[in-house]
């Protein structure tokens, strides 16, 4: 393995052990979904796959 990529996943692996209690502070006191989030979620995911479908289309 080349330095580069040795120094990449111990910077990582360091990023992930500082950040850890931010994540469980975020899990446990989080905002948590309401009534109506996941139909606004997949309206807008179902909008990007349309938008790329006409991409392709158009390239065709």
């Amino acid at each position: 393995m080349e330095w580069g990529k040795i120094l990449a996943f111990v910077a990582g692996i360091m990023m992930l052990f500082f950040l850890w209690p931010a994540y469980k502070h975020h899990q446990q006191n989080g905002k948590q979904a309401e009534k109506g989030d996941w139909n606004a979620a997949i309206f807008a995911i179902g909008g990007v796959v349309l938008f790329v479908l006409l991409l392709i289309m158009s390239v065709r």
